[in-house]
């Protein structure tokens, strides 16, 4: 007989199952991290190679849009999930049930539309980067005058890690940008004069607990992440700052579950969140190793309805992702680095700038650490 714990709403008990949809390296996370918690997965992906299938108790086979292998899914499991926001909304608003569901399907129409994300965050009295709605030529140009450049036009919905974006910096540039107009609406938004790139995740279960993590420093390469630095090598009243943004975000968008927010601490010393993630986030892998527990342990426990406990810092640390590029170099450093945790997703086919892995390094130092990272010339 399942042992059921009930605090504000019901728990979801220690041997239960987790409906995970998407197969990527977050769900195989998550799925590793149910295993330790005495819980079953099941993954719904169409890829039957996925990095989370391999480490699941069951995949079903099909695409994020097929409602009878939604409905499949949904029959096995005590919860769902998913561990990416470009899901299909219209299938998961078919299946919307608050107890199934924790999540609900309101973060992702948020999140997965970057003008409707600035928007929720302008009007929750939040700094942004100034931005403005595009969806033709004539709009572009206002948005260019009334911004300047340079700026960055994105694809409302779709695109990751620099992708579906072009960066405008000279009037030749307005060309490409007419191109990406084709994609569908967009959004232009203005720069900030920023000092660094950080991230805070933070979780909030569904009896309104919360929790939230160290600050991260994040160091991007080609607009995708190539280090995080933890704690942020930043004031100790902005990292304080930061987290409470995190916090109120959570409060604002009634969270179940964990959230990634990306922020800039500008140079003139104030926090502009830049995007929001609805899942767990390639910025919080270091907590695997580094904290008292890992971000694919809250997020689960949060879902769970599970009571959130404080997190703790055990040691600092540094993340460095695997690209494809970087993955015969990495492998040979094992030998060579038996204090380096090593990462590998499993992913079937290496790519140039495919995140295959990742490496976190437990330090006393940092600065020594990041030289010796540079050191192996891996990641020139």
């Amino acid at each position: 007989m399942k042992a059921v714990i009930f605090l504000n709403n019901k728990m979801v008990a220690q041997n239960g199952t987790i409906g995970i949809i998407g197969g990527g390296q977050l769900g195989q996370m998550l799925v590793l991290s149910a295993k330790e918690m005495g819980l079953k997965t099941v993954i719904l992906d169409p890829d039957p190679t996925c990095p989370a299938g391999q480490a699941s108790d069951e995949q079903i086979v099909a695409p994020y849009d097929d409602f009878s292998a939604l409905e499949k899914l949904a029959k096995r499991v005590d919860v769902m999930t998913y561990e990416f926001e470009n899901v299909d909304l219209e299938a998961l608003e078919h299946l919307t049930d608050a107890k199934l569901l924790p999540q609900g399907t309101r973060l992702l129409k948020i999140t997965k539309n970057r003008l409707a994300e600035k928007t929720f965050l302008h009007e929750s009295g939040l700094k942004t980067a100034p931005f403005e709605a595009v969806k033709n030529k004539v709009e572009l140009k206002q948005a260019v005058a009334k911004l300047g450049m340079p700026s960055i036009l994105k694809t409302c919905e779709g695109g990751y890690d620099g992708k579906a974006q072009v960066t405008l910096k000279q009037s030749a540039d307005l060309l490409e940008a007419e191109e990406l107009l084709q994609q569908g609406p967009c959004i232009l938004e203005g720069f900030v004069d920023f000092s660094m790139e950080c991230s805070v995740m933070v979780a909030r279960n569904v009896s309104g607990a919360t929790t939230v993590f160290p600050v991260s420093e994040n160091i991007h390469r080609n607009h995708i992440l190539h280090e995080s630095i933890i704690p942020a090598r930043m004031d100790e009243h902005l990292q304080h700052k930061a987290q409470a943004l995190a916090l109120k975000i959570a409060e604002s968008l009634d969270l179940h579950g964990i959230l990634g927010v990306e922020f800039f601490v500008g140079k003139d010393q104030e926090i502009y969140v830049n995007e929001l993630a609805p899942r767990p986030h390639n910025s919080g892998h270091f907590s695997i190793e580094a904290c008292n527990f890992s971000q694919f342990d809250i997020h689960n426990r949060a879902i769970l309805n599970w009571p959130l406990p404080q997190i703790e810092l055990l040691r600092p640390a540094v993340m460095v992702n695997v690209l494809g590029q970087h993955k015969a170099g990495s492998e040979a450093l094992i030998a060579q680095k038996p204090q380096w945790h090593f990462h590998d997703y499993g992913k079937k086919d290496v790519r140039h700038d495919r995140k295959m892995g990742h490496i976190t390094i437990l330090t006393n130092d940092l600065s020594t650490t990041l030289a010796e990272i540079t050191a192996t010339k891996v990641w020139d």
